[in-house]
């Protein structure tokens, strides 16, 4: 088998020409970084379990509806992915105050927002990733007006239904970054969602003891990171209980040896 042209590599994930045109391979690595990757450190399994998660909440996204890129799960560490062309926006949604909003604002981390709010950064790690409006992305072109209405609707959308299945296995939804993408056919463009959703860029904490499940216990030194990413995937039936993730190794062996 030819070695996969490799085609871009960001901080959690490797993309590979995929095997048909319009498709890439999305490699899930165990790189963990912080604070725009000031910060960086491993969390061992984080690349399988961000899989599996992300593929079952993708899954049950596009059971209702929500236009996603991913196709398939191609084995513990790879999916298959429709390519797009990435919005330069990250849309953030956020039901309770945490991280960079409590600082901003002064709020208690923890407290319940009287709704959710939207926010757009825009993505350039150089820039740190700024907080922009909807006035800066229409005046330098990067979404459209209709595209913007689409992303809000579906980021809308997709938190209603996520805050519905966390609090289903005891945890708390604080908030979530999205990305998204465009599909085109012909001179016409479609949005739809794109990246991954995992405890990578989720805050999830249980809703009886507030422990923090999440990549903010390896931001915040709090230790455990692997354990929690496990926690999330055995509340979710992916991980059996009592099982580690290190029970995937056979799976490894298997899917390097094609």
């Amino acid at each position: 088998m030819s070695r996969r042209r490799q085609i871009y590599e960001g901080k959690a994930k490797i993309l590979y020409e995929g095997p048909e045109p319009g498709t890439l391979i999305q490699y899930f690595k165990d790189d963990a970084t912080a604070f725009n990757a000031q910060k960086r450190g491993t969390i061992s399994g984080k690349g399988v379990l961000n899989n599996r998660i992300s593929e079952h909440v993708f899954t049950l996204l596009a059971n209702i509806g929500v236009p996603t890129h991913f196709i398939r799960r191609l084995n513990m560490r790879e999916q298959l992915i429709r390519q797009v062309e990435i919005v330069p926006i990250e849309v953030v949604i956020r039901n309770v105050a945490a991280g960079s909003l409590a600082k901003r604002l002064g709020i208690e981390e923890g407290t319940q927002l009287p709704r959710t709010i939207i926010e757009y950064y825009y993505k350039d790690d150089a820039l740190g990733d700024p907080l922009v409006s909807e006035e800066h992305i229409a005046c330098f072109g990067w979404a459209s007006q209709e595209e913007m209405h689409d992303i809000a609707d579906m980021a809308i959308r997709v938190n209603d239904f996520m805050t519905g299945l966390f609090a289903g296995v005891g945890i708390r939804l604080v908030d979530f970054k999205l990305e998204f993408g465009r599909v085109w056919d012909n001179d016409y463009a479609r949005i739809i969602l794109a990246d991954e959703i995992s405890p990578d860029g989720c805050r999830l904490w249980d809703m009886t003891t507030g422990e923090k499940l999440d990549k903010d216990r390896f931001r915040q030194d709090l230790g455990g990171e692997a354990e929690a990413y496990q926690e999330i995937a055995r509340r979710l039936g992916l991980l059996p209980e009592g099982d580690t993730i290190v029970l995937d190794m056979a799976e490894h062996r298997k899917n390097r040896g094609k």
